[in-house]
């Protein structure tokens, strides 16, 4: 940062401690931590959609137009919030990793963040990371590729696909749970393949039926688990290392 550097947007200004503060006048009540952290106990139990400055308000016992002296509007809240959902990254590489094992770690550590937080692959990206947590996750997965041949913009590329993995899996992990919750037709509660069995016919569809017939689709509702995340981490992966050896 320099004294001639354009001035930053509020949000930024604040997510990074750098908004001046009044010298004078009564200490603040609360703080941007709290606030947020306030929000992010409303969208846990209640979801995304139940985040309001007034419902905020209320779990902190004060009035909607008092959080405006921390956060400029609603949208600066939610952005703060899913920042703040995934905390800061972990220390990556350790010792002894490959670049393989060190980002594997990265991805599940971000996949970890969207299942504690589901509320959060809810909240649009607007653009790169340039909150902390979220640039604190960006250095850590630079770091885990640092020793590999690739240049910065595939570096940046493999971050976003692996990263674009990660959210894809925690929307729909949340989406189908949340069916699954709501009892929804579509939730298959007696097991996806044993349904569509009954609505398909086999001579339409055969490929379908040879993918039940192998076992598949399991009799119980719910998410794929974490050994088809790998598969599919796994089957990127690959892709990667043809890529890295091509360059050696």
């Amino acid at each position: 940062m320099s004294d001639g550097a354009p001035s930053l947007p509020p949000m930024l200004a604040t997510a990074w401690g750098l908004r001046e503060r009044p010298n004078k006048g009564p200490r603040p009540a609360l703080s941007v931590e709290r606030v947020v952290a306030a929000a992010i106990d409303v969208a846990r139990r209640d979801g995304l959609a139940a985040v309001s400055m007034s419902r905020v308000a209320a779990e902190l016992g004060t009035v909607a137009m008092a959080l405006y002296r921390y956060v400029s509007a609603k949208s600066e809240l939610i952005a703060l919030m899913a920042d703040a959902a995934y905390g800061p990254a972990p220390e990556l590489p350790r010792p002894g990793d490959t670049w393989r094992t060190a980002l594997t770690a990265w991805t599940h550590g971000m996949l970890r963040g969207a299942r504690e937080n589901p509320w959060a692959v809810e909240v649009p990206i607007t653009g790169p990371p340039l909150l902390p947590n979220s640039v604190d996750w960006f250095e850590c997965a630079l770091r885990c590729l640092a020793g590999t041949p690739l240049d910065g913009g595939e570096k940046v590329e493999v971050i976003s696909m692996v990263g674009g993995l990660v959210r894809t899996r925690g929307q729909m992990e949340h989406q189908i749970n949340a069916a699954i919750a709501a009892s929804a037709p579509t939730s298959v509660p007696g097991g996806y393949g044993r349904m569509l069995s009954e609505l398909l016919p086999r001579d339409r569809y055969p490929e379908v039926y040879g993918v039940i017939e192998e076992g598949v689709f399991g009799d119980e509702p719910g998410a794929p688990g974490d050994e088809d995340f790998d598969f599919a981490l796994n089957v990127v992966f690959e892709g990667i290392e043809a890529l890295i050896r091509t360059r050696a």
